[in-house]
């Protein structure tokens, strides 16, 4: 039977659960896992990675199904489908703000020094604090994390200072905090769908925009841009997650093998996005794009202040520790 691209199903062993003296014991079991991406992306690797280790340490009795694309519905249905128990895994990030207000740290402007001290965040108290409050209040329990590249200005000239930006009209996604930080390095920043970008820098609406290498790269920004300075002004880490419900009931033997195959798959999906940073950058410089190494402190100080006027109360004083190290 040939697969469909929607759908990549690791060893279907069929769906059955079996309560034996009131404890859950997981037995032919079947996850399903949606996501966003599609199936060139690292994380959809990982996903299918992580299948294969769960089947291999369970002897076949967990399957996972991964379903790429949004085929199994959006970031917010997917979340959604977790707490009412149709959907057992996905990969999610920030959009968790939405019920646990720590999730916002996966991503804020100049937080994170580098995606060693990232790392060290993602894996240590705080970031045991971020997945202890996504477990509470959206009863979603993140089991690995995964990188994301991030996040470059693109140009038609050099701009290695925020002192350089002079006003520079360009797209930002439709968040606040992302607005007000490029307003205060000194740019016109502006909400604009995606779809609009590509346009808009060739008739000369905007003349920039910001997003990690892979998406400069695949929009074709390359033909638009001559430049890609290496702000990084964003780092940010995703989770891949199974629901709360599903987790439940699992032995606590299953719910180890779980454990380890995500680790397994989070180390894999590093690899893979190490060679797909490195790859795409020689793409663009390939296709005649100049990288700009950039004063990252200077954007840095120069944001700071806008970061912390825009950030939740709850997490303020975590940010501006972080600003700190």
């Amino acid at each position: 039977m040939k697969l469909t691209k929607a759908l990549t199903t690791i060893i279907v062993a069929g769906i059955a659960s079996q309560f034996i003296g009131g404890a859950a014991i997981a037995q032919d079991m079947t996850l399903k896992l949606g996501h966003l991406a599609n199936e060139s992306n690292p994380w959809h690797k990982a996903s299918v990675k992580f299948g294969a280790e769960l089947s291999r340490l369970t002897d076949g009795r967990i399957a996972v199904e991964v379903f790429p694309n949004e085929s199994l519905g959006k970031e917010i249905d997917l979340i959604n489908g977790m707490q009412l128990g149709t959907v057992d895994m996905t990969i999610t990030g920030e959009s968790l703000q939405n019920w646990a207000p720590m999730a916002a740290l996966l991503a804020v402007p100049y937080a994170y020094k580098s995606i060693e001290h990232m790392d060290q965040v993602a894996s240590g108290d705080i970031g045991d604090q971020i997945k202890a409050q996504i477990i509470e209040k959206a009863q979603i329990r993140p089991i690995a994390h995964f990188a994301r590249g991030p996040r470059n200005l693109t140009s038609n000239r050099p701009i290695p200072s925020p002192d350089d930006l002079n006003g520079l009209k360009m797209r930002v996604p439709n968040v606040p905090l992302f607005v007000d930080v490029w307003k205060s390095l000194g740019a016109n920043p502006g909400p604009m769908a995606f779809s609009e970008v590509f346009t808009s820098l060739q008739n000369g609406t905007i003349d920039s925009q910001e997003n990690p290498l892979a998406l400069i790269r695949s929009a074709n920004f390359n033909e638009v841009q001559s430049h890609v300075n290496m702000t990084e002004h964003v780092r940010s880490w995703i989770y891949l997650t199974i629901a709360e419900s599903t987790w439940g009931k699992l032995s606590a033997e299953d719910q180890a093998a779980v454990m380890q195959a995500a680790a397994l798959a989070q180390a894999y999906e590093r690899g893979l996005f190490e060679a797909s940073i490195d790859a795409d950058r020689a793409y663009l410089e390939g296709q005649g794009m100049t990288f700009v190494e950039v004063d990252g402190a200077a954007y840095a100080a120069k944001a700071k202040d806008a970061v912390l006027a825009n950030v939740n109360a709850e997490i303020k004083p975590i940010v501006e520790g972080l600003f700190a190290q």
